[in-house]
């Protein structure tokens, strides 16, 4: 929020769809696969011909059960599902079968790191099961609309918090670390751009001190975490400004547009009494018994914040690289796999979190689809520690591997890059060079120390970057001396 705007206070609560990592739909055995041609995965249920009756999803329900047992949340043992009433393109039934009463999570907290750093706590008020609706597509049938079935029916878990954020770089840092936490348990593939994850804000501002909430809107299907921030800050600014002046804020539902980031007019907002909720005759209420919630807890993975006090722990990894490391599952799995090889964790780490993070991100790739697979990077890494390569020389095999692939000791000798660390050959050099460069030697030893590094750079142009930069620092200050 702008200085300008400091009389002011932001109110944020979100509500993110995630996309439930089942193979078959909520109430159909259709699958649930991606890509797939439009409307191949719609089954005789998603498409509500007369005579389909749904049937639940067991594994849905543990999933759900896993997100709920992860934040400590309230376990419902009797919830109910209801049907949401409303028309449109997308929804062949006329209504969505979703939970509205009783959800089976019930509260909860999300203990994360603020935008700043800051340790942080958020309320979950509910996450309950629902299906998802269809898609409409425009692009595929010129002058024409068509509808996307396959979407149909897929199991969604809805997370809801509380109003407890105040900006929007905390609710981005929420949304992220929501998204580490369904990964990381196995739930949600978290793939944003194949919306796997969709977030809806709901954003109020009020004057600084004021106890009562201001008229909320709900900015629709948000899906990075970087349009997250920009969409509340830009819906933040828009309400401060109506409000200055002397405008009043409507309940609506808000779209963001990224290119012009802006939000705009998608409805006015609906309550839930324009749903018409009411219990879905052709579902019994589900019903959970203490042993599947005890088989579901004691099948829990290692969450994030485990698993980086543990790279803290026994890895002396730095607090700052376990959290970046243990936070993404597949970054997780990568980084283990690669220390199988022996390679020294901390500098592992580095190359991990520097090198190979910028490689991805500047081609846009996961860690998944690193094309140096992770027992070469640990073998690169472990040449390092050996002496074989110095850092300079493991950038160039990086890149061989990155582009070719290959065997890390190959592409050494192939490229003769195995680190010169014979004192004698070293020594030689050093002295030729003293030789051929008096002037350079006279400046040093009148006290120009920064003349080193034209020797040492000397040396390693000579020997193209595999003289070991200890070794040469070591013998040229000896032989330096008056």
């Amino acid at each position: 929020m702008s200085t300008s705007h400091s009389g002011w206070e932001a109110i944020i609560g979100l509500e993110v769809h995630v996309q439930l990592m089942t193979r078959s739909k909520l109430f159909s055995g259709a699958a649930t696969t991606y890509g797939a041609a439009p409307n191949e995965q719609a089954c005789p249920v998603d498409l509500a011909l007369p005579g389909t009756l749904p049937v639940l999803n067991r594994e849905a329900v543990r999933m759900a059960l896993r997100f709920g047992l992860t934040i400590d949340a309230h376990i419902n043992r009797h919830s109910t599902f209801e049907r949401k009433n409303y028309f449109y393109p997308d929804l062949p039934k006329g209504y969505q079968i979703s939970q509205f009463e009783r959800p089976v999570v019930g509260a909860g907290v999300l203990r994360f790191i603020g935008g700043d750093g800051r340790p942080m706590s958020v309320r979950i008020t509910r996450a309950h099961l629902e299906e998802d609706a269809g898609k409409s597509v425009h692009e595929l049938l010129p002058g024409h609309s068509g509808v996307d079935l396959n979407r149909a029916g897929t199991p969604l878990l809805e997370v809801v918090s509380e109003p407890d954020l105040r900006n929007a770089a905390d609710a981005a840092a929420y949304f992220r670390a929501l998204w580490s936490l369904v990964r990381s348990i196995g739930i949600c593939d978290g793939q944003l751009q194949e919306g796997s994850m969709r977030c809806d804000a709901n954003v109020s501002v009020r004057p600084r001190g004021e106890t009562e909430l201001g008229v909320r809107t709900e900015i629709k299907n948000i899906n990075s975490f970087r349009f997250v921030e920009k969409a509340i800050n830009h819906e933040i600014e828009r309400q401060i400004d109506v409000l200055e002046s002397g405008g009043s804020i409507r309940r609506e539902t808000r779209l963001y547009d990224a290119e012009k980031n802006e939000t705009r007019t998608m409805r006015v907002k609906e309550s839930s009494e324009d749903y018409r909720y009411f219990p879905d005759p052709d579902l019994l209420p589900l019903v959970l018994d203490d042993a599947l919630i005890e088989d579901v807890r004691a099948a829990m993975p290692e969450l994030p914040a485990a698993r980086a006090e543990r790279f803290t722990t026994t890895l002396s990894l730095s607090s700052t690289a376990a959290t970046s490391i243990a936070d993404d599952a597949d970054l997780s799995r990568y980084f283990e796999n690669a220390l199988k090889t022996g390679a020294e964790p901390r500098t592992l780490a580095n190359w991990l979190i520097n090198d190979v993070s910028a490689r991805l991100n500047g081609n846009e790739l996961a860690i998944t689809q690193c094309p140096v697979p992770a027992d070469s990077l640990g073998k690169l890494v472990s040449r390092i520690g050996d002496g074989t390569l110095s850092s300079k020389t493991a950038k160039t095999v990086f890149e061989r591997l990155w582009s070719d692939g290959g065997d890390v000791d190959a592409i050494i000798d192939a490229a003769g890059l195995r680190q010169m660390d014979d004192t004698g050959a070293l020594q030689k050099l050093i002295d030729e060079l003293i030789a051929a460069n008096p002037d350079q030697v006279t400046q040093y030893r009148a006290g120009k120390t920064k003349v080193l590094g034209f020797f040492v750079g000397q040396i390693m142009q000579k020997t193209k970057g595999t003289a070991n930069p200890q070794s040469v620092n070591e013998l040229l200050l000896k032989s330096l001396l008056p």
